[in-house]
């Protein structure tokens, strides 16, 4: 993969990140729920819907994701999709009851739900097909160590911080990668334009 153009292996990083951040977000809450229910008001045994919500979302909106690609484009469904997940985290931090919880967690399910197979199509148009397997294996790994990260980090920040901090941190890494699609992706976008 050292032979790809340095526009290429940023947007491989651009992917890379948003494979971090999707799966992340679906073990960072564990630990956060108890935090949570206090906050808000509510029973420990109905905090489960802050998780079922998010990976509820993520089941239902994912087979979309491939379609709206074709439709709209890669690089505008991904530069979608980081922007609707930086907004759902953004609620999330600001929620004040329950139900905008699970409404904002169902934004951020939208957002992770078209950001892995949407990445993944990325990689597709942008690496040779003899570096396809080595490119995903670098934008995947990630995504795996993201939910070992998970409980650990969402401890760490309820124990030093507070719970709003487990969605908090998705806003500048966010921010980040929407401007980084943005700029980095208008090869992308190109391609997208000829087929």
């Amino acid at each position: 993969m050292t032979d790809l153009p340095d526009s290429t292996r940023w947007q491989l990083w651009i992917v890379a990140f948003g494979f971090f951040m999707q799966s992340l977000d679906t073990t960072i809450v564990n630990t956060a729920l108890p935090s949570m229910a206090q906050s808000l008001g509510e029973s420990p045994l109905h905090m489960h819907m802050v998780i079922v919500s998010y990976v509820l979302t993520v089941a239902v909106m994912l087979p979309a994701s491939g379609w709206l690609a074709d439709k709209v484009g890669v690089r505008n469904i991904f530069f979608t999709a980081i922007v609707l997940f930086t907004l759902g985290s953004l609620f999330c931090a600001l929620s004040g009851t329950l139900n905008e919880l699970l409404l904002a967690r169902a934004l951020q399910g939208v957002g992770g739900a078209m950001m892995v197979p949407v990445g993944r199509l990325t990689v597709m148009k942008i690496v040779p097909r003899e570096q396809y397997m080595a490119a995903m294996t670098f934008v995947t790994l990630p995504g795996q160590v993201g939910p070992l990260l998970g409980p650990a980090l969402g401890g760490l920040l309820v124990e030093y911080a507070s719970w709003h901090w487990i969605f908090l941190i998705n806003i500048p890494v966010g921010i980040i990668g929407a401007i980084a699609t943005l700029l980095v992706n208008a090869e992308l976008h190109h391609a997208d334009a000829a087929l």
